[in-house]
């Protein structure tokens, strides 16, 4: 007969090998959930003297690639990033935020500037004094739709700003998009523009996996659990299977401890209890699906587990503070 879960004792601490096969998988459920899906694009070139500026964009992320020339990135509170040729910038929450070419330069609204169609959702802004200047700056960026799924709560502890350091460890990989971005702005070639806005997205989802591989920069709550052996193998469950109706025992039994030792520790970690996080990822999920893939209430509530489309609407509600049926409202972006 089975011991009762209550009087598990804790197991050995995994080994190295085990808990780094454990993080990738980890680090894949979360790639596998994330969306990024581009609303705006824009290739931008310029004078010597520029300045635009970027809306608050809640939900949205903002890509920045700038090809030729220098600038300086400011954000709302005043901090300020310097860039080169070759710099990238990644905005996960969608702030508000400046481009200059200079401290004491005023900045329009990116919006307020012309755009030439050059693609599908891609568009070209030319500030140049006349149509002989040689461009001092030439930056392509995006404004992308940026759901983490059902790690939601990781997104929130991502920094305002995340700039790619290509000579380092973290973004393996990434320097080669880069050199196709560059080369596909500075050639201009029959269909860059669309093969613009998917290198983009490549870009960005290499940034967002580079974060999460190095830690999170030692950001708390839910990154914390994802370091713990344990809690680790109960979140793992919880997001292959989203739809099975879990209860605390179970998922004890996914960490190899006791009932009570998980909840607390689950708790005191990620700051909800197990069966509270297990709801909000539902939600989050099933704001997802709404949105990008325009499954009926019904399926999505079926595919989450649940019987009663009423009891659904009411959980998601109470989640998300809004019904299922808003989710399908994107916000716009002009172009």
């Amino acid at each position: 007969m089975m011991p009762s879960l209550e009087l598990m004792i804790e197991t050995p601490e995994m080994t190295e090998s085990e808990h780094f096969a454990l993080s990738s998988d980890l680090i894949s459920e979360l790639l596998t959930g994330m969306r990024l899906r581009g609303v705006q694009y824009r290739r931008v070139q310029t004078g010597p003297t520029f300045g635009f500026a970027f809306d608050d964009m809640p939900g949205h992320a903002y890509f920045h690639f700038l090809a030729v020339g220098n600038a300086l990135l400011r954000t709302r509170d005043g901090a300020h990033y310097e860039l080169s040729a070759g710099s990238t910038v990644l905005l996960p929450q969608g702030v508000a935020h400046e481009l200059l070419s200079g401290p004491h330069v005023p900045s329009q609204p990116i919006d307020h500037h012309q755009a030439a169609p050059l693609g599908e959702s891609v568009s070209g802004v030319d500030t140049c004094p006349s149509t002989h200047t040689t461009p001092s700056a030439v930056l392509f960026y995006g404004c992308m739709a940026f759901d983490l799924g059902g790690m939601h709560a990781l997104g929130k502890l991502m920094p305002d700003v995340m700039t790619a350091d290509t000579g380092g460890q973290r973004y393996p990989g990434l320097l080669p998009i880069l050199e196709s971005i560059k080369g596909e702005i500075c050639a201009g070639r029959i269909g860059y523009a669309g093969i613009l806005a998917r290198l983009a997205e490549v870009a960005a989802a290499m940034i967002v996996r580079g974060w999460i591989e190095c830690g999170c920069e030692n950001a708390a709550g839910l990154v914390a659990a994802l370091r713990d052996p344990r809690l680790a193998r109960a979140i793992l469950a919880l997001h292959r299977q989203p739809g099975r109706e879990w209860t605390v025992a179970e998922l004890a039994a996914q960490s190899h401890v006791s009932r009570s030792v998980f909840a607390q520790r689950f708790q005191a970690t990620i700051g909800v209890p197990p069966l509270r996080y297990a709801t909000e990822l539902r939600m989050r999920l099933a704001s997802q699906l709404l949105s990008s893939e325009k499954l009926s209430i019904e399926t999505v509530a079926q595919r989450l587990g649940y019987t009663s489309q009423a009891a659904f609407s009411r959980a998601f509600k109470r989640i998300n503070g809004q019904p299922p049926g808003a989710s399908r409202q994107v916000p716009s972006v002009r172009s």
